[in-house]
């Protein structure tokens, strides 16, 4: 069985021809400039990769309405979270529609884009933010970042002119078409895909391997663009990774690789958003495990596995393999599920993010039953640097 077809048929390729850069570089220098927000620098590089397929540039106000009140694209196409320009209002004001701008990073004298504007329209920042996390509270993460945006989106096909800056782990960042010809050459035709934004613990680790069980392959894939202050930062995370692989994984069988979008914390409809990306990438299967890209309360434990159900699989893609909490029972002397342990939970080795940060800064170790011995060294090491 063939790897399945990136959303909407065609993987998405919005890269300059290279003998056309040097040209297209001096016109930008001549056009507007407009600087772009850390996620927007993110949603910029996954449109041009085709990891947003059938994208091709910040979307319109028709695809804009569609996603936040029906969750798919105009086009009819599934799709959970919107993809932004914004600009603020006096910024809206020096511009038009038909015009080019060149779209900055924090390279002012080298453009990272041009934008072709096709829209200029304004939008509600309160509206957008219930329609998307469930909730206008100025305290979750991605709340907070839609009202620092400007009250107007540009919509337009994008040209990228130079892929961002990355100083972390290179050799990690593939494009889907990367991805797809590194499983075809694997002779992959079922993979699994794991998306995550901490440390891989021993929990992940058992429904990672329960997964693979089922597959000829797992595509831990995760998040290397903006993350809250208080989440681990991918150095970190990629170091505990490696440890991983190199001494509990089958090495033939494992790809590791950054997917460099920024988190929204948007829970149920973030999961739907990964597992499209994940498809793009050429996966034929993602895990959904309890309160995925969730934050705080804000979404049930298992929201996220539920929002699958309002889609057909044909339309999706991509199958969810969904799993219970896992933990270490000290009655099973292993790591089990609440799908199949019988005993108290008192016999459970279970710890919260919280706690494990705590345990970390005050140099103390979590146990093995959490977290790998490997792994707990790197993340203390890194407290205490910190």
């Amino acid at each position: 069985m063939p790897l399945p077809l990136p959303h909407g048929g065609v993987l998405i390729n919005r890269y300059i021809e290279s003998k056309e850069i040097p040209a297209l570089t001096r016109k930008a220098k001549t056009l507007a400039a407009l600087p772009l927000t850390l996620r927007e620098v993110s949603d910029l590089e996954l449109i041009a990769d085709g990891v947003l397929s059938p994208l091709t540039g910040f979307m319109g106000s028709a695809d804009y309405q569609s996603v936040i009140t029906r969750m798919r694209l105009a086009n009819g196409f599934a799709w959970t979270l919107p993809v932004t320009l914004s600009v603020t209002e006096k910024e809206a004001a020096s511009l038009k529609e038909g015009q080019e701008v060149a779209l900055m990073d924090n390279e002012p004298e080298n453009p990272l884009a041009i934008l072709k504007i096709d829209e200029i329209f304004r939008f509600d920042k309160e509206v957008e933010a219930k329609a998307v996390y469930g909730t206008a509270d100025g305290k979750h993460p991605g709340v907070a970042y839609t009202a620092t945006l400007g009250d107007f989106y540009l919509g337009g096909e994008i040209d990228l002119l130079r892929r961002p800056q990355h100083a972390t782990f290179p050799s990690y960042r593939k494009t889907p078409k990367e991805i797809r010809e590194l499983f075809a050459s694997r002779g992959w035709n079922k993979v699994v895909a794991f998306q995550t934004r901490n440390p891989i613990h021993r929990a992940h680790e058992y429904i990672q391997k329960c997964a693979l069980e089922m597959a000829d392959g797992l595509f831990i894939h995760p998040i290397g663009g903006e993350t809250k202050g208080d989440d681990i930062s991918v150095d970190v995370r990629f170091r505990c990774y490696e440890a991983l692989l190199e001494n509990y994984y089958p090495k033939n069988r494992v790809v590791l690789s950054i997917f460099p979008a920024a988190m929204r914390y948007a829970g149920p409809k973030e999961a739907i958003f990964h597992a499209i990306c994940r498809k793009n990438y050429g996966a034929t299967n993602i895990i959904i495990g309890r309160d995925h890209a969730g934050v705080g309360s804000y979404y049930g434990p298992f929201d996220a596995q539920q929002i699958f159900h309002q889609f057909e699989l044909s339309e999706l893609g991509i199958a969810p393999i969904f799993f219970d909490t896992a933990f270490y029972c000290k009655k099973c002397l292993g790591m089990v599920s609440a799908k199949i342990c019988p005993h108290d939970e008192a016999e459970h080795v279970v710890l919260s993010g919280t706690r494990v940060r705590e345990m970390l800064r005050a140099g103390q170790t979590p146990p093995p039953e959490f977290t790998r011995s490997e792994v707990a060294a790197i993340l203390v090491e890194s407290m205490r640097i910190g």
